[in-house]
C-alpha cells in the first residue's frame, strides 16, 4: 500500500505534512496495546506468547519515541525520515506472526515434557532468548525487504505528493475470517440452545465469583485452594441437554472474541488496507493466545478438568467446562475448623 507522507498544492500555496497524523496513530496503538497488556497479560512471564505481548508493547513505544523525535527535531537533524521508520516497522511487524505462532505452539507442547517442567526462571530465560531470536530475524527480514525510497507523484501541474511504500498483511484477516466461519458453523449446529447456554454460563460465572469472594472472606485462601475445597459437595448435575466439550470451549472463545473477528471480516470484505504495524497488535496476539490455550485446555479437560495450570486468559474456560459437564454451583458451604487435626489448618464442609 502507498501512504501519503506530504502533499503540495501550488495555487493555494498549501503544504501538508502527515507525519503528525502517523505519529498520532502510533501513539494510539501503543496506548491500546499497553492497556490490553495490563488487562490480559498479568501472567505474561508464564508463556512465550505472554512475553511476546510485552515485547510488542515495548517496541510500540520505541517506535513512538523515534517517530516523535523525527517530528519534533526534524528529519534532517536526526538523519531519519518518517518513510524510513514506517517502511521498516511494517516489514518488521510483518515477519512476526508465523514464528510467534509456531514457537507459541512449541511452548505449550513442551509444557508437559521434562523440558517444560523445569524451573520457572529457566523457562522464562528460554522464552526470552526465543523472543530475541524472533525479533532479530524480523529485523534481518526488514533490512533486506523494506522499501524506504519515497515516491514523488505529480498528479497535476499544480499538485504533487510524496508517497511511501508500506506493507499490509491480508493473511491476518484471512485467519480471523477462518475462525469467524468456524464459530458461525458451530453456532448453526446448536442454534436452538445457544442463548440458554450462554445465559447459564453467565449465571454460573457470577455464582462462582460470589463463592470465591465469600471463601476469601471466610478463610483468606489462595485461588488454587479455594476453588477445590468441597467442590464435589456443592456442585450438582443438571438434567438439561449439555453441549459437547469442544463446542462449549468454542462458545467460550466466541463470546469473548466474536466482536474482534467480526471487525476483521468487515475490513476484509470492504477491502480496507491497514499497515502491518497496526494490524499486529496485542489484541490479535491475545486472540491467537486464546485459540492455543483453548486447544490445550480441551486436550487436558478429561484429566485436569477445570483446574488447569494454564496462564490467565481472556476466556472463561473453567466456567464453560462446567457448562459442558452439567455442573452448577449451589450456595457456598460453611467452613469450620477441624479440631481433630490439631494445629494443622484444615476445614470440613457442613
Amino acid at each position: 500500500m502507498l501512504a501519503i507522507m506530504e502533499r503540495w498544492e501550488v495555487e493555494p500555496g498549501l503544504h501538508t505534512d502527515n507525519t503528525a497524523r502517523f505519529l498520532l496513530l502510533i501513539i494510539t496503538k501503543a496506548g491500546i496495546d499497553t492497556l490490553l497488556f495490563c488487562v490480559f497479560s498479568k501472567e505474561w512471564y508464564r508463556s512465550f506468547l505472554g512475553l511476546c505481548t510485552l515485547s510488542i508493547t515495548v517496541m510500540d513505544w520505541v517506535m513512538t519515541f523515534f517517530m516523535a523525535s523525527v517530528w519534533l527535531i526534524g528529519a534532517e537533524r536526526v538523519s531519519l525520515s518518517p518513510c524510513f521508520l514506517l517502511a521498516h516497522s511494517t516489514a518488521t511487524y510483518g515477519a512476526l506472526p508465523v514464528p510467534m505462532i509456531c514457537l507459541g505452539i512449541l511452548d505449550y507442547c513442551l509444557d508437559d515434557t521434562y523440558v517444560g517442567r523445569g524451573r520457572p526462571k529457566c523457562k522464562l530465560l528460554r522464552n526470552v532468548v526465543l523472543m530475541v531470536v524472533v525479533w532479530m530475524q524480523a529485523g534481518v527480514y526488514s533490512a533486506g525487504s523494506a522499501n524506504i525510497k519515497s515516491i514523488v507523484y505529480q498528479y497535476s501541474v499544480k499538485e504533487k505528493m510524496v508517497l511511501c511504500n508500506l506493507e499490509d498483511m491480508q493473511g491476518v484477516y484471512y485467519s480471523d475470517a477462518l475462525l469467524f466461519s468456524v464459530i458461525l458453523l458451530a453456532i448453526w449446529l446448536f442454534q436452538s440452545n445457544i442463548f440458554r447456554w450462554v445465559k447459564e454460563a453467565e449465571m454460573l460465572a457470577q455464582q462462582r465469583e460470589d463463592e470465591d469472594n465469600k471463601m476469601s472472606d471466610l478463610f483468606n485462601l489462595n485461588s488454587s485452594t479455594k476453588g477445590q475445597i468441597c467442590e464435589k459437595d456443592y456442585l450438582h448435575k443438571t438434567s438439561q441437554p449439555r453441549p459437547p466439550m469442544w463446542f462449549s470451549l468454542t462458545l467460550a472463545f466466541g463470546v469473548t472474541w466474536m466482536p474482534y473477528l467480526t471487525m476483521s471480516v468487515v475490513c476484509l470484505l470492504t477491502y480496507m488496507t491497514i499497515p502491518t504495524y497496526l494490524i499486529i497488535n496485542n489484541l490479535w496476539l491475545e486472540c491467537i493466545h486464546s485459540v492455543l490455550t483453548g486447544v490445550v485446555f480441551w486436550a487436558k479437560s478429561r484429566t485436569t478438568g477445570p483446574y488447569s495450570d494454564l496462564p490467565e486468559n481472556a476466556c472463561s474456560w473453567s466456567v464453560y467446562w462446567h457448562l459442558s459437564t452439567g455442573t452448577q454451583a449451589q450456595p457456598v458451604p460453611l467452613g469450620v475448623f477441624n479440631p481433630s487435626k490439631g494445629k494443622e489448618k484444615s476445614f470440613l464442609c457442613v
